[in-house]
């Protein structure tokens, strides 16, 4: 192992600092003493190391990283797409990083044109009438607009309606959103192409539905084509339609869902527009609605005054707040620098890339991976496996196996409709090359799972991290370097 490889508290040494602190200059005696209870009994157990150690240390762990800044992530479902740096470069302009959420609002005039203009870009791509900017993430987008669709129906007085409808293949935020809108979850069944039943959707929808909620394309990358038929029919039983933006990608600049006859909607712009997605944040998830929803819309809001200037109200209509302030500001930054560098011109190639560069994939995959649904996919797509599942190679042997060559795996046992799903996304960013280059190694994997498939039971074999025992990992996991020594102790 190399010096830098071991833990940091391996590289400790006694006496060894990496610090040097100025001496008090406080009088300790006019200090308030620490309470009893706040003091340590014993020293703080910590590494002992040098600042050159430390630096080299976090860097080199820091290159071991898988991201999207250093390979291809065609992680299905959550477009995790490499982002313009001009993004991140706007988000860092002194001018906004030194702002105040509670700042007087004729003193952040410019903060608030951008939260108004970023609105308004949303609301034109997204064919409704009004946006909030100020959901945290895409779950809280979606509990957001569920909280719309209900207040909608109470203040008309219709309480009945207190069932949302959920098709088999949505993502799993969906009915845990609804529940904790205090909704109760129907499920409407697939087609085997994932696209939604009609035919049993019709005696669902009754005088007790709120609204449903989809995701077009759905989860397996196929357009719903009776989406308007659907609208019609929910719309005629005096429910909403609620538009899950995880898949907006494949339709951006080219199909609107407020035009499809969605009401509601969530956007998650740390998947469409710019800001990196994973890592447990920061996200964003503005939520759109139709005209005439607009003043249910959270607290607060940005509104543009006769004479041209910006301010922040709260509206006796609001069903009232949902974050604390604006939301996530720096990430609204980065998509509003990024749909202003498309431009409507260039914004419209976003879909047709996406879509082309999965079909792409797909087609020069099927003969060696089962594909499950055929036809024109959108901006993803899944296989159930490999064709050839004579030696016992699964979906979870490949995706381990795939990290030897570099790649990071796709998503995989999702959706649940197929036993072995292994779902792709290459976002409309990737190069024919770097395409071209996954095909080779997803070929190359196949004909090992046939030829030697000892190679891709036991991957990964050259990752940092060999295979693990999941089940063990998950129940008895090992969190600090004390549980490391104490389990080498018992293992000696």
């Amino acid at each position: 192992m190399k010096y830098y490889d071991k833990l940091i508290f391996e590289l400790s040494r006694p006496g060894r600092k990496g610090y040097s602190l100025p001496k008090n200059r406080f009088d300790r005696n006019a200090l308030a003493a620490l309470p009893a209870g706040l003091k340590r009994g014993e020293a703080a157990e910590l590494p002992e190391v040098s600042e050159l150690d430390v630096v080299r240390h976090y860097t080199n762990l820091s290159s071991k990283n898988f991201g999207v800044d250093t390979g291809f992530y065609p992680l299905g479902s959550c477009t995790m797409k490499y982002n313009p740096k001009i993004d991140e470069e706007v988000a860092a302009h002194p001018g906004f990083l030194t702002l105040h959420p509670l700042q007087y609002s004729g003193s952040v005039q410019g903060a608030l044109e951008l939260y108004y203009n970023l609105q308004k870009m949303l609301s034109e791509l997204a064919g409704l009438e009004e946006f909030t900017l100020n959901p945290y993430a895409g779950a809280h987008g979606e509990l957001t607009g569920l909280m719309v669709m209900k207040a909608y129906h109470q203040r008309r007085g219709d309480l009945k309606r207190t069932k949302v409808i959920v098709p088999n293949s949505a993502h799993g935020t969906n009915p845990a959103s609804a529940m904790v809108a205090g909704l109760q979850v129907v499920e409407v069944k697939s087609k085997p192409n994932g696209s939604i039943d009609v035919e049993d959707l019709k005696p669902l929808l009754d005088d007790t539905v709120a609204g449903i909620m989809m995701t077009n394309p759905n989860t397996l990358g196929m357009f719903e084509t009776e989406i308007l038929e659907i609208a019609r029919l929910v719309h005629e039983a005096g429910g909403l339609l609620y538009y899950d933006g995880a898949n907006l990608n494949p339709l951006l600049g080219k199909v609107r869902p407020g035009d499809m006859g969605f009401d509601i909607m969530h956007i998650n712009l740390h998947k469409t527009f710019a800001t990196p997605h994973g890592g447990g944040g920061p996200g964003s998830g503005p939520v759109g609605v139709r005209e005439g929803l607009e003043s249910l819309l959270p607290n607060p809001k940005v509104v543009k005054r006769e004479d041209g200037s910006f301010e922040l109200v709260c509206e006796e209509g609001a069903f009232g707040n949902v974050s604390s302030f604006l939301g996530n500001y720096a990430v609204m930054m980065k998509a509003y620098a990024y749909i202003l560098s498309l431009g409507k011109e260039n914004i419209r190639l976003v879909g047709p890339m996406a879509t082309l560069n999965a079909n792409y994939i797909k087609e020069n995959l099927k003969d060696d991976y089962l594909l499950p649904i055929q036809g024109v996919c959108k901006h993803e797509f899944v296989f159930d496996g490999l064709k050839d599942k004579s030696t016992g190679v699964t979906t979870l042997n490949v995706a381990k196996r795939l990290l030897d060559y570099g790649f990071h795996a796709p998503t995989i046992y999702f959706p649940l409709l197929f036993h072995e799903s292994m779902m792709i996304e290459p976002t409309e960013t990737e190069s024919k090359e770097t395409l071209d280059e996954f095909i080779e190694v997803m070929h190359k994997v196949a004909h090992e799972a046939r030829e030697t498939p000892e190679l891709v039971l036991d991957a990964p074999v050259t990752t940092l991290v060999r295979k693990l025992d999941e089940t063990t990992a998950a129940k008895n996991p090992i969190l600090t370097y004390r549980a490391l020594l104490a389990q080498q102790d018992g293992n000696d």
